[in-house]
């Protein structure tokens, strides 16, 4: 192994052997610590810490770093301290999940590091967000991702150095090749010679390295970065290293031929750097022994503190509290009363359809907030595939109104890098049957992040969904109840031409996650009077359309106008209205309230029946209004069937069709 110094000086270089050492010595004593049984589990990335070392020390300390489970020497790197570290490792309330991650699942903004989730590559489009956020504001700084040689087989691996090839972003992507996914070696994994091979076909720069020479690393990171910084291009580097342990302890190593064990243990990133230390005289054998001594006992003294955690007692409200980030700084809102449809506004008002109401959201939240970013395929020139962002690339730039390729997880995932960096961001959905591909980010990224670990996703996903246009069964589909069973999102589902723009305004104005459903066969069927200046209506808060005391229609979306028509054309039943509009979390005041003046239910909904969210509203009011209830609970949802294509099959299929027989079947208790 050759070193080369260049112009690093000796403190430089010491340092460097400090840092590399100490995750080293954590590591030999986590796995005494696990076969004395007092941890549970451990990933071991004992050989690779030249990697995670040299990365980090190449950066400022306020460039994100999105890490993995063997990189360890991040964090120590950006001096967390290890009692806390250890706290988090054994789950304890003080380390820095609250107890409710584990290992290096877990993030830190105050230290610009953003915890990994199991599915490994959708961290990579998060270092496009943060560098895209980096380039906006004209920022000297990149972001970095690591991924293994085993999740560059992942697509999201692809979507995101595509979507930093195409934006021109100042992200470096580090492949840790260290020879085995799991147990899969990588001739199972890929068949292209290096995978630094693969810079190429996206356009950008790429290197290989010894990924266990610290000063290789280090050096390859400092000239990367200022690459990236200067051409304002992503950059990846292949780091060729070697995995010294099992994926995990449990897993073992009999899989791994021993004579890989033999030449890798002639590469050890630290045992080559000792001796090259001492050659030169930088320093002694009596000098790193002292360094090893107050290292060691460096870590005895922080694993003191934090093996002396209390018990953790759950805490049922701070849990259930946790899930959302708290809302700061609220903008103007309508007052909004839940038992009326009445809107309080002194402002003028103007007629417009459901699109408009959506697209003034949109531009009057671009003017107010100035990183304010809003992404998706054909949004920009095109003005999307409804035309709901027609011209704003003309008054906002391209910058803002930003066209995506199609990779709808990686521009999920920018979403939330974007949001790491404190701007609001905003994707559309082409159409909401899309998000299936997008579904990783937003359950297991998105929604947990805050839960986890404290960080806010301030991030809109538009959707729109519905049938009754003949679009079939991949444009039409009501997805709503997928997400509806995920904590920590918002799903907010308007009816109006007003709710669409007071809920998308505060929709965009949230710092938790929202999914926003709009109604393709709303767009321009329904018109309404909508104030003209910038307001917001509450999410969380079910609207009472119509006072009835027969049945109430408890409902959301397209379902609204259903209910409005039929009661049009049956005068005879006092039908009460309720209007949802918030699916996640529910209004079970307004729901109560609705069920108490007429004792007879129907729950109406465009999506089908079996698993939609009228099962769950049905419960609820067996669960807490059972006194109150006349009749069953009735449910009237479209067929559980795939949505069908023909406009005849279309119209069989769709819930409206059954809405007068349920009706007729209810009213009969």
């Amino acid at each position: 192994m050759q070193f080369s110094r260049k112009k690093l000086s000796n403190e430089q270089l010491i340092d460097l052997y400090k840092s590399i050492l100490f995750p080293r010595l954590i590591e030999e004593k986590m796995l005494v610590l696990l076969r004395q049984g007092r941890i549970s589990k451990w990933f071991s990335g004992i050989g690779q810490e030249a990697i995670a070392v040299g990365v980090t020390k190449a950066l400022d300390m306020d460039e994100w770093v999105m890490p993995l489970h063997r990189n360890l020497g991040v964090f120590t790197t950006r001096n967390m301290p290890l009692s806390k570290l250890f706290k988090q490792w054994q789950g304890n309330k003080d380390g820095y999940s609250k107890g409710r991650e584990r290992s290096f699942h877990f993030g830190s903004k105050e230290h610009h590091i953003c915890g990994m989730i199991s599915h490994l590559g959708p961290q990579m489009a998060l270092a496009d967000g943060v560098a895209l956020a980096h380039k906006l504001k004209k920022e000297s700084k990149v972001s970095v991702a690591f991924t293994g040689d085993g999740g560059t087989s992942e697509g999201d691996f692809h979507e995101a150095l595509n979507v930093a090839a195409v934006w021109d972003l100042p992200v470096i992507f580090i492949i840790e090749n260290n020879g085995y996914g799991l147990s899969t070696p990588t001739n199972e994994q890929y068949r292209c010679k290096n995978l630094v091979d693969k810079a190429v076909g996206y356009g950008i720069e790429g290197i290989q390295i010894d990924g266990n020479n610290i000063l290789e690393v280090y050096e390859t990171l400092k000239e990367a970065r200022d690459f990236c910084i200067k051409n304002q291009k992503p950059y990846l580097i292949e780091c060729m290293t070697f995995r010294m342990r099992g994926h995990e302890e449990a897993s073992g190593v009999k899989y791994v031929p021993k004579h890989l064990f033999e030449m890798w243990e002639q590469k050890d990133p630290i045992k080559n750097y000792e001796a090259w230390l001492k050659e030169e005289n930088i320093l002694s054998e009596g000098e790193i022994e002292e360094i090893r001594a107050n290292t060691k006992s460096h870590i005895e003294s922080e694993l003191a503190i934090g093996f002396n955690s209390e018990h953790l007692l759950p805490n049922t409200v701070e849990e259930v509290n946790d899930v959302y980030a708290p809302r700061i700084n609220r903008a103007q809102a309508i007052i909004d009363n839940s038992s009326t449809h009445d809107v309080i506004f002194n402002g003028t008002q103007s007629e417009k359809k459901f699109i408009n109401a959506v697209s003034d959201a949109i531009e009057q939240s671009l003017q107010r907030f100035d990183d304010f970013v809003v992404m998706g395929q054909d949004i920009a020139e095109y003005g999307g595939a409804f035309k709901v962002t027609e011209g704003f690339v003309e008054k906002f730039g391209k910058e803002r109104i930003r066209n995506t390729p199609i990779c709808e997880s990686a521009i999920v995932g920018a979403a939330l890098g974007l949001s790491l960096q404190g701007m609001k961001s905003m994707m559309e959905m082409q159409f909401a049957d899309f998000a299936t591909v997008g579904f990783n980010q937003i359950i297991n990224n998105l929604a947990k992040i805050h839960y986890r670990w404290g960080q806010q996703a301030d991030v809109v996903v538009r959707m729109p969904t519905g049938g009754g246009v003949g679009a079939g069964p991949f444009h039409s589909q009501s997805n709503e109840a997928w997400f509806v069973h995920t904590p920590g999102l918002k799903v907010v589902y308007p009816s109006s031409p007003m709710d669409a723009k007071g809920l998308l305004v505060a929709a965009i104005n949230d710092p938790n996650p929202v999914l926003f459903f709009e109604h393709k066969g709303l767009y321009r069927s329904v018109s309404g009077m909508v104030p003209d200046d910038y307001y917001e209506i509450e999410i969380g808060k079910a609207k009472h359309v119509k006072a009835g005391t027969d049945v109430s229609i408890i409902t959301y979306g397209a379902g609204v106008h259903w209910a409005l028509d039929y009661q049009k054309n049956n005068t005879h039943i006092s039908i009460d209205i309720l209007d949802l509009r918030t699916l996640l979390p529910l209004d079970y005041e307004a729901i109560k309230a609705s069920v108490m003046r007429t004792g007879k239910v129907l729950i109406l909904h465009e999506d089908s029946l079996i698993g939609g969210i009228g099962g769950e509203i049905s419960a609820w009011i067996n669960e807490h209004c059972f006194t109150s209830l006349d009749a069953p609970i009735l449910r009237c949802a479209s067929l559980d069937t795939p949505i069908p294509f023909n406009l005849d099959l279309e119209k069989n299929f769709m819930a409206y069709s059954r809405l007068g027989e349920t009706v007729e079947r209810l009213m009969k208790y």
